[in-house]
């Protein structure tokens, strides 16, 4: 048995593979476009592991991936591939539709030729999970209650909008043609091998290297953050237990601001790495002009998938924080690849 894992060299999808074998010993075959978020150092543990292959390539190509499902005959695909950046969405839409929107549509096109010809116990068990976010419910006001799986979507940036049409496409290929999916809403995530472009891994990198930490507009900007690691256990435990044809929101039940946040992040590096000069991290910390239509509060309610699948975030936020700091000092080689785009030259060693 094996699985298909799109987007498996990204942030979040190569955590998963990682972790899937810490917990597995069935196969996964990674597929990944490698864009510039597509690392391969981050799955070069596996280079040598029978039990993972790599193949290059993209989900909207439906003849490549029709062809490696007809090869590896997985049981499952984990969707994981998506453009995922607020602020790379508003300079450039463009990758994002044809990526979330269009690569989603050939993916599913794909999918649904495979599983109409397995057999029908085969059919049963197969599983699409799509992995989305928390960002196609729109902005919440500070008081009000916390995305709950039937909230209203109302995504208010080109990446949460493309996310919103790829989400309402699995959900159309469930009910009108029966394939087998499950969708997940997660919020910010973080850990490592996650690429500095996102706020807490530019923050680490800045501070290591002396360079300002920018906070956007008054940094009162509120999300609820969750461990990645967190963010994989769950994933296994809709992929195993979930209901077909429903959405589980994947929490930490972490709000903080993210002036807070990098203000914490500064308190624990003071403490893990000090600054030579005796001087404290948070010296470091600027503001920067807002980006335009910037969503105020993400909240998420994960009631629905504790009491289901029993599944709970086991790390804190300042547990998880410490160890993804941990993480970075511990791994500077993979830190100065990706800085100076070193990692890009694992794509020439693996298709020489």
């Amino acid at each position: 048995m094996s699985i298909l894992v799109t987007g498996a060299a990204g942030f979040i999808g190569s955590n998963f593979v990682l972790d899937w074998f810490e917990h597995n010993n069935e196969s996964v075959i990674s597929l990944d476009k490698l864009t510039y978020a597509g690392n391969l150092e981050n799955l070069q543990s596996l280079q040598k592991d029978p039990r993972h292959i790599f193949i290059k390539g993209d989900i909207g190509d439906q003849a490549l991936v029709s062809s490696i499902l007809k090869e590896h005959q997985p049981r499952a695909v984990i969707n994981f591939a998506a453009e995922s950046h607020v602020d790379r969405s508003i300079l450039g839409p463009q990758d994002f539709i044809e990526t979330n929107i269009v690569g989603t549509y050939n993916l599913l096109e794909s999918i649904r030729a495979y599983w109409v010809d397995l057999d029908e116990k085969s059919k049963e068990n197969f599983r699409l999970v799509h992995i989305s976010t928390d960002e196609v419910y729109g902005s919440l006001e500070i008081n009000e209650p916390a995305f709950t799986e039937t909230h209203a979507y109302e995504p208010n940036s080109p990446y949460s909008a493309s996310k919103a049409a790829s989400d309402h496409l699995v959900r159309a290929w469930h009910h009108t043609f029966g394939l087998p999916v499950i969708t997940t809403n997660c919020s910010n995530n973080y850990g490592p091998y996650h690429f500095p472009e996102k706020l807490i891994p530019l923050c680490i990198l800045n501070a290591l290297a002396g360079e300002p930490l920018p906070i956007y507009g008054d940094g009162q900007q509120i999300r609820d953050w969750l461990y990645v690691k967190d963010h994989c256990a769950a994933i296994r435990a809709v992929l195993e237990k979930g209901r077909l044809g429903e959405t589980y929101n994947v929490g930490g039940w972490n709000e903080m601001a993210n002036l807070d946040v990098v203000k914490l992040l500064c308190i624990i590096l003071d403490e893990l790495k000090p600054r030579s000069d005796g001087l404290k991290y948070s010296d470091q910390i600027i503001y920067v002009k807002d980006r335009p239509g910037h969503d105020r509060r993400y909240a998420i309610d994960a009631t629905k998938i504790s009491k289901e699948l029993g599944w709970k975030p086991k790390e804190t936020f300042e547990t998880g924080i410490r160890k993804t700091l941990q993480w970075y000092l511990d791994h500077q080689d993979w830190v100065n690849h990706v800085q100076s785009g070193e990692y890009k030259n694992w794509l020439t060693k693996q298709y020489q």
